[in-house]
């Protein structure tokens, strides 16, 4: 089955006016296969006018530590569309990844990739494999918020946000709706990550509801990624958060036959990007034996967003031919069913010499036949009564006794609030915490009302004003402690929204 998307009309449509396209052609090995895709493109009659744009190791190393000239942000908001190939980031230098920078400044909220088996073409375990990744592409963990805050502690923030959950959860079940998909698997972490993971999971549960038709379920994702790897035909669509979707979109492409052929789709509400979701493999730059299909796919892909569909349908089904016929480059060539090893250069001429032609075994390309544009409507944030119940203060102590630290913040008075406990890496150290457990020299001290009742197993927590965690800090200060962090607790429609520590 195709490669169906996404977010634009997939109705026939030969469009007049050239399509403005902004063209990255990458780094390592995206020179070449950017050049045999829109060789591709243009002998099919693609009707799209590329404008080239500079990004990528070399804007790097110019000392824009962006990866991005500014003048190819104008062509970007200008085109709407990119085409890009795969750039590389230099490492060690703390440059933040150009993709990210492009996926979060341009609101791609929708990382899309579909996979299915080339059985027995490329080489699978899995023939009947056909499942789609729909992962959040904005926050999670690659929000890149990061602090080094103790001599041995560093921190990285995941930050979940209801329009973020809502909109993506929405976009895989519009899509399963669009293309006759059949189930929805929501993949969270939310046994441990009971407030980030648990807001995805909430939401999946609400809006499932208002599509009866579609299958729902939901997966912890240490055994969903298991389960996909050895059952991936069990699996239809599957949404999930920015850093699971990357782990098992991968894992979904390889087992599928190569990461090398897949193509991927960032959706936003004004501009789109398309690319392949392999790498720049410099290893292989300049060799001309690199597998151009990920970024033919991505192509593929785009020409059925903006429109021209019996296009992407002509060039896949060329495209198939070719796979059908044994013209394979290296990384899928196999004694069995390849007739030729071909260059990149040489799979591009292969594929455009059988554009008209559809697959005799695989099945045929009918992008054709989609059935429309998938809408998102537009975040509507509800208020809510939000209370303050205390503070959680982050020391850096560099004791190893949590009795000690315990007794010292238990005898400070500080404006009616008192130490409720402390934990070492999320674990409750004090009071009546186990000797076993290692700490280091980053400690959560929490702090709550003092008419509080906090021996119940569930507390009862009070109100408290800011104005006493002001007066809590500077008395923390006064007595030497070396306060790195705060996090004020709150409940929301008196509902607690914070974590409990490992053992309270």
């Amino acid at each position: 089955m195709e490669a169906e998307l996404l977010n634009g009309s997939s109705k026939k449509n030969k469009t007049a006016k050239k399509v403005k396209i902004a063209v990255a052609q990458g780094d390592g090995i995206g020179p070449e296969i950017m050049g045999a895709t829109l060789k591709i493109l243009k002998a099919a009659g693609a009707n799209i006018e590329p404008s080239f744009i500079e990004l990528g190791e070399q804007v790097y190393l110019s000392g824009n530590t962006s990866g991005i000239e500014k003048n190819a942000w104008k062509t970007i908001s200008d085109a709407k569309i990119i085409l890009k190939a795969p750039v590389t980031t230099p490492q060690g230098k703390g440059y933040k990844s150009l993709n990210v920078t492009l996926r979060k400044s341009l609101g791609l909220f929708a990382n899309v990739r579909p996979v299915t088996a080339l059985h027995p073409y490329v080489k699978t375990n899995f023939p009947n494999m056909d499942v789609v990744i729909v992962r959040e592409n904005e926050e999670d963990l690659y929000a890149g918020i990061e602090h080094q805050q103790t001599n041995d502690v560093v921190q990285c923030l995941k930050l979940i946000t209801r329009p973020g959950c809502e909109r993506i959860i929405r976009y895989a079940f519009e899509y399963a709706k669009a293309y006759g998909r059949k189930k929805v698997t929501c993949m969270i972490k939310d046994n441990i990550m009971k407030l980030t993971d648990g807001l995805f999971h909430k939401i999946f549960v609400e809006i499932a509801a208002e599509y009866p038709n579609i299958i729902n379920e939901s997966q912890i994702i240490d055994i969903g990624a298991a389960h996909l790897a050895a059952h991936p035909e069990r699996y239809d669509v599957i949404v999930t958060s920015n850093l699971y979707g990357d782990i098992i979109s991968d894992i979904a492409a390889e087992i599928g036959g190569s990461v090398g052929l897949a193509g991927s789709a960032n959706i936003g509400k004004n501009i789109a990007m398309f690319e392949a979701i392999h790498g720049s493999a410099p290893d292989i730059a300049g060799k001309n034996k690199a597998n151009p299909s990920g970024l033919l796919n991505a192509a593929i892909n785009m020409l059925a967003y903006i429109g021209q569909t019996e296009i992407a349908d002509t060039i896949k089904n060329a495209w198939l031919t070719t796979l059908e016929e044994g013209y394979h480059t290296a990384d899928i060539y196999n004694n069995k069913f390849s007739i030729k090893k071909v260059s990149t250069s040489e799979f591009a001429d292969a594929v455009i010499e059988r554009l008209g032609e559809k697959p005799k075994k695989l099945p045929e390309s009918t992008l054709a036949n989609g059935t429309g544009k998938i809408t998102i409507p537009e975040y509507k944030r509800k208020e809510a009564d939000k209370q303050l119940l205390g503070v959680d203060v982050f020391i850096d102590w560099k004791g190893s006794n949590p009795e000690e630290i315990g007794k010292i913040l238990s005898n400070i008075s500080a404006f009616k609030l008192k130490l409720k406990m402390i934990t070492n890496r999320g674990v409750k150290v004090y009071p009546k915490g186990l000797k076993e457990t290692y700490c280091t020299d980053h400690w959560r001290c929490r702090f709550v009302a003092i008419d509080a009742d906090i021996n119940n197993s569930e507390p009862v927590y009070k109100p408290v004003e800011f104005e006493q965690v002001i007066a809590l800090l500077s008395k923390l200060h006064n007595e030497g402690m070396d306060v790195i962090k705060t996090e004020n607790l709150y409940e929301f429609n008196g509902k607690r929204a914070f974590s409990l520590g490992q053992g309270e």
